[in-house]
Parts: C-alpha cells; structure tokens; sequence
C-alpha cells in the first residue's frame, strides 16, 4: 500500500507561506542554533516529508522543526515509529484519506474547542503580512535616504520603526521564521538611522545605533542584514579618518560566507575596501580592490533574489562613486574625475544624495586640476537644499571654497562663487 502523503504538514506549509526551499533552510538555520552545525536539509528533504517518504525525522531535525513551527511533530502529521500497542494501527482497508481528514478535522475541532471555553483568549497570530507591512515602510525608509540623506528626521522614523518591529514579537504567537524575520526589520531599520546618523555626521548616535543593530542581526541570523551593518561600520570610521577600524568593519561584512555565494555582495564589500584603501593612501590596494570588485560585479548574475536596500542602491554607478572616493583622496584627480562623470551618466533618477556627492566630489577633482571655471559650474549644480542642509556636502562645499579663495584670490571666479553660495543661504 502506498505511503500516506502528509497533508498536515503541507497546509501548516501554504498557510504560511514556506515553500520547500524556504523551510528547509529555516530548519537548517534552526539546526545550527541547536548543534553549533549547519544543518544539511535542502527542498527534496522536505518533499520527503510531504510524500510521507519519511515520518518520523531524526530526534535533532524535529526539534529544529519544532523551534520553526511551534507546534510538536505529532501536530504537522508525522507519526513516531514504534507506536504504543495501546494505540490501534488503522486497519488495512481504511481509507487513507479518510484517516487524514478525520485527524486533521480532529485537531480543528479541539482548537475550536479550546477557544470557546469559559475564559479562554486569543491571542493575536503575529504572521508574514505584518513583516511585509514593515518592508514596505523599510522601503520608505530607503527612498528617503536616497533622496535627501542624512537627516535627522529620517534616522527618528527608522529608529521608531525598529521599536515597532520588536513590540511586535510580544503582541502574540509567532513561528520561528516570523520571529526571526520581525528581528531582521528591527535591525534594517537600525542600520538605516545608523546610516542616516553616518551621512549627517552624527557619528556618536551612529555607533548607538550600530551597536543595537549589531545584536539584533545576530538573533535574526539574516546574513545580508549583518553584512549591511558592517558594511556601513567601515564607511563610518573611513568618514572618520579612522582607516583601520575601517578595515576590520569591512572584513567582518567581506568575510561572511553570504559573499562567496553573491559575487554582488563580494563586489560591494571589495569597492568599499577600495576606498578605504584610498583614505590610507595605498595606491595598489586601491587599484586591487577596486579592480576585483568591478570582476565581481560582472560575475553577478543580476535576476539573483537580494533585499530592498541593495537593489536600491549598488550598481555600476555606485561602484564608481566609491572610485571616485577613492582616488579624490589618493590625490588621483585626473581619475578621480573619470569615474565622477562615469557615475553621474549612470545614476539612476531615485539617487538624488548620491548625484549631489558625486558633483560636489567633481568639482574637487576639477579645481585640484586647475580649473577653476569649471569647477564651480559643476558646484552650482548642487541644490541648495543639499548644499545647506546635508552635512556631508556642506562640509564639501566649505572646503570647496575655502580650497578656490587659496588657488585663485581676489578673482572674478571667487567673486561668483561667493555671491553663489550666499544665494544659497538665503533660499535655505
């Protein structure tokens, strides 16, 4: 006779949105907390489960089920070997859809049973609707940041989103996979107002931040958010003159195993080590770095699944920029000033922060050359909202000026660039 399918555990499955894929991968992560090993489960270990090829996992695998599912193994339609002999076997002309439908409709009863007794509650069932509710205001975040950057509105709205997605672990029961994803939004929007802290020079809030996003990566075990937070780590202490704290930070995101499976992830940990390089003035680990991120990027296969905040920002243009980064601090400008306009042709519409920096980061380049005039065409473009209100680029555009009233004293050039810049501040 053939083997009863386990229709519990597929409903339990669609209810909740796991594929076979996706749960083994729950489990597997499940397994490691409680082994110190990675487990060894892939989508055909839970097809086996489903076609009821195997009933009864092994003692380590239904407890890592467990720990995802919240319910015990009898409850998603395994049946222990060795069953009491007080307990019938069915005989061997029932009907096994029958015995399915009576045990599943058995389990349905007792529930609604139990829930209308005298006294009882129910208590909300915190699910994957309420974490996508949380990624689309995560993805407000990031269009924000892409926007105007480094505000100190942004880094309160995220930090008050990371406080919702935790009060959401005690509104109610959750699965495994629920908890886990609510802790990955609690630290996504811990690292955005890390980042927001970052660009706007905040650099004390920032590690505030980090610190409280660095704890809940590690009770979600998301590997791209963990590689996120490091990530920004390094770019904080580069802005802060620091290049070896720098180096360690960026190692930490460089050295998860998330980067040798998405050559996309090695290529931007690669180009931010890039520009560390450059802030320590190493000419050859800039050119090498940045050199094996541009082959990383052109091994990534862009139909690749990666989150929102990736998506969002790297590409060719990004690379560029942090080239640009690079060589403006190596005092490469002829370089420095190729990848600038390699980035502004290929910035995409959204990235308003990143095509204000990279301008003000030209015009640099340009000056340093000794071109004056078309340095500050290229420093009129900033916006005057950025150019007083973004504190990176203030601080660029001071220095800016300050570098055009040293080459070129008393000219007409400085004559235009101060009128300019006042105009600046009476708009703001």
């Amino acid at each position: 006779m053939d083997t009863p399918r386990n229709t519990v555990l597929g409903a339990w499955m669609a209810e909740h949105g796991y594929s076979s894929n996706s749960l083994a991968d729950a489990v597997n992560r499940a397994l490691e907390r409680l082994t110190g090993r990675p487990g060894g489960l892939d989508g055909s270990s839970i097809r086996d489960w489903k076609a009821g090829r195997v009933q009864w996992p092994k003692s380590a695998t239904r407890k890592a089920l467990e720990d995802v599912t919240g319910l015990p193994a009898v409850a998603l339609g395994f049946v222990p070997r060795g069953r009491s002999s007080s307990v019938p076997a069915p005989p061997q002309q029932e009907d096994p859809d029958m015995k399915r439908r009576t045990l599943v409709g058995g389990i349905a009863a007792a529930a609604a049973a139990a829930a209308a007794a005298p006294g009882a509650t129910s208590p909300r069932r915190v699910g994957m609707s309420d974490v996508d509710r949380l990624q689309k205001r995560f993805a407000e975040i990031i269009a924000s940041d892409h926007r105007h950057g480094g505000q100190l509105g942004i880094e309160q709205r995220a930090a008050a989103l990371a406080d919702e997605a935790l009060n959401l672990q005690n509104a109610g029961s959750a699965s495994q996979r629920v908890r886990g994803s609510l802790y990955a939004s609690a630290a996504a929007f811990r690292s955005s107002a890390m980042w927001a802290a970052i660009d706007g020079r905040r650099y004390e809030d920032a590690k505030v931040h980090m610190r409280e996003a660095q704890s809940l990566a590690e009770m979600s075990g998301d590997q791209t958010i963990k590689f996120r937070i490091w990530s920004h780590a390094g770019a904080m202490y580069r802005h802060m003159g620091r290049p070896a704290e720098a180096f360690a930070a960026n190692d930490v995101a460089r050295n998860l195993h998330l980067t040798r499976r998405d050559p996309l992830f090695a290529s931007l940990g690669l180009a931010r080590q890039g520009a560390i390089h450059g802030a320590a003035q190493d000419r050859t680990g800039t050119r090498r770095a940045l050199d094996q991120a541009q082959d990383a990027m052109l091994r990534a296969d862009p139909a690749d699944h990666r989150p929102v905040w990736m998506l969002a920002f790297y590409d060719q243009a990004e690379l560029d920029s942090l080239a640009l980064s690079a060589h403006l601090a190596l005092g490469d400008y002829p370089t420095a000033e190729f990848h600038a306009h390699r980035c502004l042709s290929a910035l995409r519409p959204h990235m308003i922060r990143s095509r204000t920096i990279t301008t003000t980061r030209l015009a640099h380049a340009q000056l340093a050359q000794g071109a004056p005039e078309d340095a500050i065409v290229t420093a009129m473009k900033v916006p005057a909202d950025a150019a007083t209100r973004h504190a990176r680029v203030t601080r660029m555009l001071q220095e800016f000026g300050a570098a055009l009233r040293a080459t070129s004293p008393g000219s007409a050039t400085v004559q235009t660039w101060t009128e300019h810049a006042a105009t600046w501040r009476m708009t703001a």
